[in-house]
């Protein structure tokens, strides 16, 4: 049995936990697909920016759910701050200049 071909981020490749979190979930996979490939790459950047195993976990349970609900990238989040084909703005700088203080 072939499993089914999930659409990538521009810049990150599927996680295979997030994967099989949406394979499971027919609606959550029907948004996946139907989201830019910039979107995509919001969550699966969210996901593995996670510092922590539980953390990681609880954004992949919530991807496919928030999803369903219409949501098209991640609540409160920076943003993907890999791209090559976008400076880091300003805003989001301050964010990481703030987040590498506290650790």
């Amino acid at each position: 049995m072939n499993k089914p071909e999930i659409p990538e981020g521009t810049i990150h490749k599927l996680p295979a936990d997030l994967k099989k979190a949406l394979i499971t979930n027919t609606n959550g996979l029907a948004a996946w697909n139907d989201i830019t490939p910039l979107a995509r790459n919001e969550w699966i950047c969210w996901v593995e920016n996670a510092k922590l195993i539980e953390t990681r976990k609880r954004r992949i349970e919530r991807i496919p759910k928030e999803l369903s609900e219409g949501k098209r990238r991640p609540c409160c989040w920076i943003g993907c701050i890999h791209r090559p084909d976008k400076p880091i703005s300003k805003s989001v700088q301050w964010a990481l200049d703030k987040q590498n203080k506290s650790i």
